[in-house]
C-alpha cells in the first residue's frame, strides 16, 4: 500500500438530524465498514446530538471515568465508543462533533502521533480563519492558548481509519465535574477550582453560533481537500446501525465492558 493525500479522494458530507448517543456510536462502526468495503465514498460526518451523554472510551473503566448517579439524576446517557482515549461530556448545542472515516491508505506509514496530527490540520486551518490559534497536543488533543478545545479518538479496521472529534462549543463546566469522576481529579492535582480553567469554549473565543462554527469548518475541508458532495446516511447503514444500537450499543453487558 503506498500513502494516500487528502486529495486523491472524492470526499462526502454527511450532516443528518439529530440521533441518540447510542445511534452515533453505532454510525461509526457501520460506516467505517462501508469504507473499508468501498460501498461508502471517504466521508466527513458532522454529528447532532439528540440528548445528553458521556462518551466512554473504548478501554476505560466505567466505575473509574463515570459517577453514573450524577449521570442518571441529570438524565445523561452514558455509552462507550469503539476507539480509545477519555471520556467526553456532551451537551446538545454546546459541543461540535464530527468523523472523519477514510481509506488507511491516507494514513499509511504513520505513526498514531503523526497520524492524529495529519487528520487534525484542516481543523486548525479552520480555527485560525476564526481568529483562533491552536495547536495539535499530542496525543489527542488540540489546544489554544486559552486552554484546550478539543478531543480525538481514532481506530483503524480492515483497511480504513475512524477519526473522530468532539469540541467544546460551550460548556457547563459544573455539570461536567459532578458526571465526570477523572474531571475532579484533573483539576485538583492543578489546585484550580473551575474547569473552565482547562477547557475553554469555542463559544468564548469566536463570539459566533455555533452553525457558523459548524459551517466554516466545512467550508474549510472542503476547499482544502478538493471539494466535498453533500450526502445522507443511507437506508441499509441506518437500519444496519440502529439494529447494533440496540443489540450492542445501548446495552448494559458493552457499556460495563469494562466495570
Amino acid at each position: 500500500m503506498s500513502r494516500s493525500d487528502w486529495q486523491d479522494h472524492a470526499w462526502h458530507l454527511v450532516h443528518a438530524e439529530p440521533q441518540a448517543p447510542a445511534l452515533h456510536m453505532a454510525l461509526d462502526d457501520v460506516m467505517l465498514d462501508e469504507v473499508a468495503a468501498g460501498r461508502r465514498p471517504p466521508t466527513l460526518r458532522v454529528w447532532e446530538w439528540a440528548g445528553p451523554a458521556v462518551v466512554m472510551g473504548r478501554f476505560q473503566s466505567l466505575r473509574n471515568e463515570v459517577d453514573v448517579e450524577a449521570a442518571a439524576r441529570h438524565g445523561i446517557d452514558v455509552v462507550r465508543r469503539i476507539s480509545g482515549g477519555g471520556a467526553m461530556f456532551i451537551e446538545p448545542g454546546n459541543t461540535i462533533t464530527y468523523s472523519v472515516l477514510a481509506p488507511l491508505s491516507l494514513v499509511h506509514g504513520m505513526s498514531f502521533e503523526e497520524a492524529y496530527a495529519h487528520m487534525d490540520a484542516w481543523v486548525i486551518e479552520a480555527l485560525a480563519g476564526l481568529g483562533i490559534r491552536a495547536w495539535y497536543q499530542p496525543l489527542n488533543d488540540i489546544a489554544s492558548e486559552a486552554g484546550k478545545i478539543a478531543g480525538a479518538a481514532q481506530t483503524r479496521r480492515r483497511g480504513a481509519v475512524l477519526h473522530h472529534v468532539t469540541m467544546a462549543y460551550d460548556i457547563d463546566a459544573g455539570k461536567m465535574m459532578e458526571v465526570l469522576r477523572i474531571g475532579r481529579e484533573k483539576l485538583s492535582d492543578k489546585g484550580t477550582t473551575s474547569a473552565g480553567k482547562r477547557v475553554d469554549p469555542l463559544r468564548s473565543q469566536t463570539g459566533l453560533p455555533r452553525a457558523e462554527v459548524i459551517a466554516h469548518m466545512v467550508e474549510t475541508f472542503g476547499r482544502r481537500h478538493g471539494g466535498l458532495v453533500g450526502d445522507i446516511l443511507h437506508p441499509d447503514e441506518l437500519g444496519r446501525a440502529q439494529a447494533l444500537a440496540r443489540e450492542r450499543f445501548s446495552t448494559p453487558e458493552w457499556t460495563a465492558l469494562l466495570p
